[in-house]
């Protein structure tokens, strides 16, 4: 997954203001934020780390995947995430959460700097996800460490490489100057 962050804060939730008649209003961030995020763009939710209750659920992040957003992040949970788990769809969330976003978050903003899971999050920074996890890269280093990790990832494949043909690691792993020269001849062919 990668994409350009579009961000949702919720803050705790008031039973006096936090009905489900909400989502009848068209403004609702929540709402809103999924019919709005731009193609391409991934949906970070900002829960406090707090997944005793949906962020969103499988009706939403099918919306959002149909307007074509590129993935789903939150430190909260996410209801019917068995069925989620189902979408061809990038998602990442804290664990499944049963209970309704209103039960515990009240939607406040849309695309402002937001806290996922104690890192900030701006509104363009770029995030990225496998399956190992998500960073946020801060959108004017992004060219620098999309870079430095392509360089990265071709000198582990060297690595593995040599290691899968019987190689030891020492002087391998991390590289030492005979190493690298190798690695730099082998990365010509590349």
């Amino acid at each position: 997954m990668v994409g350009e962050a579009f961000t949702l804060r919720y803050i705790p939730s008031r039973e006096d203001i936090d009905v489900s008649a909400v989502f009848e209003n068209r403004e609702h961030p929540q709402r809103k934020g999924v019919e709005t995020i731009p193609p391409g763009h991934v949906m970070v939710i900002d829960c406090r780390k707090d997944n005793r209750a949906a962020g969103a659920g499988s009706i939403l992040v099918t919306r959002m995947m149909m307007r074509g957003a590129a993935g789903v992040v939150t430190d909260g949970g996410l209801r019917d995430s068995p069925t989620i788990a189902d979408l061809d769809f990038p998602v990442y969330c804290s664990g499944p959460a049963a209970p309704s976003n209103i039960t515990r978050h009240h939607a406040v903003d849309l695309n402002v700097p937001i806290g996922c899971g104690d890192v900030p999050v701006y509104p363009g920074d770029i995030i990225v996800g496998d399956r190992e996890g998500v960073v946020v890269i801060p959108r004017h280093l992004a060219d620098e460490v999309a870079i430095d990790g392509y360089e990265q990832s071709l000198m582990e494949d060297f690595v593995t490489e040599r290691v899968l043909a019987g190689q030891t690691t020492f002087g391998l792993y991390p590289a030492d100057a005979e190493t690298t020269a190798q690695f730099r001849e082998w990365r010509k062919g590349k």
